[in-house]
């Protein structure tokens, strides 16, 4: 049995995404070991990543500022809309270096398997971005597995209302039950590239 302090950071750790308790483990070991002034750096860069970093009012983006630097940047296509699931995308997208469209994040991630439905993740928000944008093109970029394709789907039927607004998905260049944070840019910018109508 661990001392007290550091089951706690064990069972912290091992909350995070892709760390079990063995990971959590073995990280709180390499913690122990690490210098007092590695420790506190860490401590200093998590505090300040939650202090620093902020949400955008206009497309749910982490950013320093809000509206974040895409956003508010006047080079950006305004009237082209990419959608996806998580921060963490905008940042694979834009490593393409061919997207110079604003961007949506979905509020949420949909997983019916815990319980999760397409309620939450912010369409009414999307529509009235669509709207507020003079939209001509949104691309759904999201991940080809059950999650994406099923909010593709929804997605799909909601844009119906807008006549004129051309409705694209990522090309099929990314493998289904693939992530996109991972996918190589090579891979990715020909997904945008060869991108199809769905509506």
């Amino acid at each position: 049995m661990h001392p007290k302090s550091i089951q706690n950071l064990v069972d912290k750790l091992a909350k995070l995404p892709s760390v079990g308790p063995k990971t959590a483990e073995r990280l709180v070991f390499y913690l122990l070991k690490s210098k007092p002034e590695n420790l506190s750096a860490l401590a200093e860069a998590i505090i300040d990543l939650k202090n620093s970093i902020t949400s955008c009012r206009l497309c749910h983006n982490f950013a320093v500022s809000d509206p974040c630097e895409i956003c508010s940047d006047p080079r950006r296509d305004r009237k082209i809309l990419c959608v996806v699931a998580k921060p963490q995308d905008i940042v694979t997208i834009e490593k393409t270096g061919v997207y110079s469209g604003l961007y949506y994040v979905l509020i949420n991630n949909f997983n019916p398997l815990q319980g999760q439905d397409l309620n939450g993740l912010g369409i009414d928000e999307l529509v009235a971005k669509i709207k507020s944008d003079g939209s001509s093109e949104i691309i759904l970029a999201l991940n080809p597995d059950m999650e994406g394709e099923t909010a593709t789907l929804y997605l799909t039927k909601v844009l119906k209302q807008f006549t004129g607004l051309k409705v694209t998905r990522l090309a099929r260049g990314l493998p289904m039950g693939a992530d996109l944070e991972y996918a190589d840019e090579v891979t990715l910018a020909n997904a945008l590239a060869g991108r199809q109508n769905i509506k």
